[in-house]
């Protein structure tokens, strides 16, 4: 679910850096929308990594979870520090490390990585 509205989202944030266009409240919206899951995601996953049998690296997994959790947050923050552009393109990086970072997850919880 994170990797979908991350990429939706960053599908808008391309389109309007393209057009050369500051960060907009659609984009702030879409954040806000991928932060709700990635706050979802923390507590379900948390509470998956406690009742789970399987060989997952406990400590990275959660600091992944919270990671995906904050960056929404942090991205937000500097692109209303910068309101042009630029401001859309650190939008779109922390919607790009939250979709990358979302995949290691996916690594991690597999046993695949740690």
């Amino acid at each position: 679910m994170i990797l979908a509205i991350s990429g939706v989202v960053a599908v808008l944030l391309v389109v309007d850096l393209v057009r050369d266009r500051a960060a907009q409240d659609a984009h702030y919206i879409g954040l806000g929308v991928l932060q709700v899951g990635a706050l979802a995601q923390l507590v379900g996953g948390c509470v998956a990594l406690a009742r789970t049998d399987r060989d997952v690296e406990g400590a990275v997994f959660v600091s992944y979870l919270v990671t995906v959790a904050l960056l929404p947050v942090v991205g937000a923050f500097f692109s209303l520090a910068e309101r042009s552009r630029v401001g859309t393109t650190i939008l779109l990086l922390a919607v790009a490390t939250v979709a990358g970072l979302e995949l290691r997850l996916w690594d991690i919880w597999g046993g695949t990585g740690g």
